[in-house]
Order: structure tokens, then sequence, then C-alpha cells
């Protein structure tokens, strides 16, 4: 294929599908940004209430201060999810996917602005759960990069996994089923509110075969400095797995799978 009339990128159709996608969660913030805000809150209420005051420390720290980033964590990812699913499926429900398909968009180029609009989201989600944590219950950042860097690796990881799922979905009922099925077992079953140091054995080696597991316990240390495994191991194993779920969107963007036809 030679090189195209406007160049290798097609950098207005790129910006213009990232700002669809950004658009689309801002117009109805309500729904996408606050939202996922109290939802985090109440969970970091609950559980403090119920079990906070009878739970000792953990890994050296608070509980609360435990608890928190696993809960951003799992808020972020899915929120992500959401995002890039949706944006697919509705498209797809609606008829209307057609119009993201026929400009002069490369595969490459679709990866790129659906997996901006679910990180973009993410993003902005975490650091508003953060600044709420940080005030309510004094939430510390002892490793500011890492946290960046495990947050968006699993936006875009779990954006990744959004993205197959509404491509292979054909209805909502399907998209439900990977969510409660594959997305909420995932991010509940990764240490967002226990060490995995206190499961047996079995429980904890399948953990350890969860990639979120790796995404939770890396936003853990980047936010209170502490985790179950090396940092550098979860940035490798995030690494990884995401840069495998992003080949695979656009094996399935440039086949057109269940897409054109």
């Amino acid at each position: 294929m030679g090189v195209r009339r406007f160049g290798r990128v097609n950098w207005l159709g790129l910006w213009t599908l990232v700002l669809r996608e950004v658009n689309r969660f801002l117009s109805v913030w309500t729904q996408t940004l606050l939202a996922p805000l109290v939802t985090a809150g109440l969970f970091l209420t609950i559980f403090t209430l119920a079990i906070g005051p009878s739970r000792g420390p953990v890994m050296g720290m608070p509980f609360v201060h435990f608890l928190a980033p696993g809960i951003l964590t799992m808020t972020v990812i899915q929120n992500a999810f959401a995002n890039t699913s949706s944006s697919i499926m509705i498209s797809k429900v609606q008829g209307n996917i057609v119009d993201t398909l026929m400009p002069p968009l490369a595969p490459f180029e679709l990866v790129i602005g659906y997996l901006a609009g679910g990180a973009a989201r993410g993003l902005v989600v975490a650091v508003a759960i953060w600044l709420g944590m940080a005030v309510s219950v004094g939430l510390p950042l002892a490793h500011p990069l890492f946290a960046l860097a495990f947050v968006l690796l699993g936006t875009l990881f779990i954006g990744g996994l959004g993205v197959l799922a509404g491509i292979v979905s054909q209805k909502f009922d399907h998209m439900a089923a990977i969510t409660n099925f594959i997305i909420t077992p995932l991010s509940f079953l990764s240490g967002t509110f226990y060490s995995v140091e206190t499961l047996p054995h079995w429980f904890r080696v399948l953990t350890h075969l969860n990639p979120v597991f790796y995404l939770i316990d890396g936003v853990r240390y980047g936010i209170i400095g502490r985790s179950d495994s090396s940092p550098w191991l979860g940035l490798a194993v995030m690494s990884a797995v995401t840069a495998a779920v992003v080949l695979l969107n656009w094996l399935f963007f440039r086949r057109g799978t269940k897409l054109k036809s």
C-alpha cells in the first residue's frame, strides 16, 4: 500500500475520532464522571464503617489507605471498559458504525481513537477519585509516576478488552454477560479489598494469573508505597498483556470482523 495523500497518519481524522470519543462521555458527565466518584465514595464508606474499626493495619498502613487504591483502580477500569464497549456496541445497534469505518482511517488509527477515549475517561475518573480520597481520608501519593503508569496501562488494557467486547457482541445481553462474568470477577478477585498474602496457597496462585491483580497492586504501590509483588514485575506483565490486547484490536479492525458483515 502506498503512502496516503494526507501522509502515513491521518492526523485530522484521528483527532476527530478522539474528540468524538471524549465528547461522548463529557456530554453526560453526571453519569460518566460524577456517578463513579459517588460509587467509589460509597464503597469506601461502607467498608470503612463495617470493617475498619475492627481491622488493624494492612501492610503497615491504615485499612482505609490500603483499601482506597483498590477501589480507585476498580472504578477506573470499569469506566474505561464501559466507554469503549458502549461506543462500538451502540454504533452497531444503531447501524451507524459505517460512519466510523468508511472514512480513510487505518486500523491502527481506529484503535488509537477508541483507546484514547477510554483512557481519557479513566484518567479523569482516577484523578477525581484520588483528589476526593486525599481530602477525605488523607490518601497519600508515594510514587506518582508508578501510579500514573499503572492507571494508564490499566485503561488501555481494559479499554482494549472493551473494544473486543463491543466488536464480538451482537446485542446488549452479550455485553452484559461479558461484563458480569469476565470483567467484574477479574476486578473483584484481584486483591481489590484484601492482601493476597492472606489467601490459601491455591487461591494465591490463581490470583497471580490474573493480570488485573498486577494492575491493582501496582496502583497501590504508586499511591501508598506498599504492594504484594514487585512493581517492576507488574509493569512487565501489564505492558505485555496490554500490547497483546491492542494487537488483537488492530487485527479485528483490519479484518472487519463482525463489523463489515
